[in-house]
């Protein structure tokens, strides 16, 4: 077959399965394995093949028990597992879908393939209770994307008391991160649990022959085809939400969450699944109370939507709308039919979003439309009831990356005087925008209602956390 691409790394063996880095990791047969990884270079792929190949084996005892961060995750996990199967002439036979009961009402499903030693292979979700009385192999997979990683580890960990091993692969979610914790562990402190580390950055996957595998994949008319490893490492920079992300998503260096206000951890925390959809039509019903909060931008910066939908004391995110360098009239045209179904709106009136406030108070009337204009004291009474909200997981936000990088961007910080500041860096994808939308959509939700001009009325040293009680009552 003619080879494709520009490509300048060949792998020494051009028609071998497996890339140096990925057969290290399959050969690699400890007791307990941890792999640090980049995005989409194959590692999850490898390791159902390192899997089946363990369960498969003749006089094997016990089950593996596979970990993903959602169901979509493992059922993709369990095709990668039947797609090895195959390739190596093992008789297995996929037994779809199995229900597995966790007591006290709980169940949760999993996706099972069986082998001729009659041993299964088990792909869940990330429910941490369906990994408890269960013995044999553990693979935690996309580990820091679970939202309990400690939890998962200490009810995975004794499964394989009797034998089998724990494999744990995974990109990074924060420097705070359970995941990052067991890294550092090994790194700085002895690796007291003896586990083996691996680390694959993007452009360790790139010296080692990863875009020329990913070529001849791809279809000849794609446009990664014409690149070569420099040019293809900075496409996919160029891709990302901000360079934090980049780093953290393809270069296995965890955020910093101690300069951020949002950890990553609590963002994880409170993300939809995949399979959950979130962002709803105008005209779909809902069961409780809309809620809108608006961040006024026009040139520079992004004017942001954000609608929640309130439900008991826990606040869902149902639609969010990004509108960039567009006419006010234009961007009243997708507002106002949401502010019709909305409880109460909170708007951003500060510089020209005072306009949109002046108008939308006309129209909606004054008793459900606030004007908000951002101070300090104003901002840090709308940023801790977010925290506090994502703290006691009173809220469902998208799992998006751009989202995700904005939600990150707000910094507090404290001047010489003792005054809190919160800053956001500005990047084309806005500055904090999404932050201060959802932060003014929750407080349009807070029980009982009190305009956000009296809530900063105490001193600067007054507890913030305590704000959160405008919006839990």
């Amino acid at each position: 077959m003619k080879r494709r691409g520009n490509a300048k790394v060949i792998p020494a063996n051009p028609e071998a399965i497996f890339l140096p880095y990925q057969s290290r990791w399959i050969k690699d047969k400890s007791r307990l394995k941890l792999m640090e990884k980049s995005r989409q270079v194959g590692l999850s792929w490898c390791t159902a093949y390192d899997v089946i190949e363990d369960v498969s084996a003749q006089g094997r005892r016990y089950d593996e028990w596979v970990s993903s961060r959602d169901d979509i995750q493992a059922r993709l996990f369990l095709e990668d597992a039947k797609l090895w199967a195959g390739v190596s002439n093992l008789a297995a036979q996929d037994l779809g879908e199995q229900v597995l009961d966790l007591g006290n009402g709980e169940k949760a499903t999993a996706y099972v393939l069986t082998f001729a030693n009659g041993r299964r292979l088990h792909s869940m979700s990330s429910n941490a209770d369906a990994q408890a009385g269960k013995r044999g192999g553990r693979t935690l997979d996309e580990f820091a994307l679970h939202k309990d990683q400690r939890k998962l580890w200490a009810i995975a960990y004794p499964g394989i008391t009797w034998g089998g091993s724990l494999r744990v692969v995974s990109t990074h979610r924060g420097s705070n991160s359970f995941f990052n914790a067991l890294v550092r562990e090994i790194r700085e402190k002895g690796n007291p649990k003896k586990i083996s580390l691996h680390r694959v950055t993007l452009q360790d996957a790139l010296d080692q022959g990863f875009l020329f595998k990913l070529q001849q994949a791809l279809p000849a008319d794609d446009q990664q085809q014409a690149m070569d490893e420099a040019q293809y490492f900075d496409f996919v920079k160029a891709g990302t939400a901000d360079a934090e992300s980049f780093d953290q998503e393809y270069m296995c260096i965890a955020s910093d969450d101690d300069s951020k206000f949002i950890e990553y951890e609590l963002i994880t925390a409170c993300e939809y699944l995949a399979t959950e959809p979130w962002q709803r039509a105008l005209d779909e019903p809902v069961q409780g109370q809309l809620y809108a909060g608006v961040d006024i931008g026009r040139k520079k910066d992004l004017t942001v939507l954000w609608i929640v939908e309130r439900l008991g004391d826990v606040f869902y995110t149902r639609h969010v709308e990004s509108m960039a360098r567009m006419r006010k009239s234009a961007q009243e045209a997708i507002m106002w039919p949401w502010f019709e179904r909305c409880e109460r709106i909170c708007i951003d009136a500060s510089g020209l979003g005072i306009g949109w406030a002046d108008d939308a108070q006309d129209r909606f009337g004054e008793h459900r439309v606030e004007a908000v204009t951002f101070t300090p004291q104003v901002k840090e009474a709308l940023a801790y009831p977010l925290r506090g909200a994502m703290e006691d997981r009173k809220l469902r936000i998208p799992d998006d990356p751009v989202i995700r990088a904005d939600l990150r961007k707000v910094q507090k910080q404290v001047t010489a005087a003792g005054n809190v500041r919160f800053v956001a860096e500005s990047t084309p994808d806005g500055h904090a925008d999404r932050f201060w939308a959802l932060a003014l959509a929750l407080h349009a939700g807070s029980v009982p209602f009190s305009p956000i001009e009296f809530q900063s009325a105490g001193s600067v040293g007054a507890a913030p956390r305590d704000l959160s009680g405008f919006l839990y009552g």
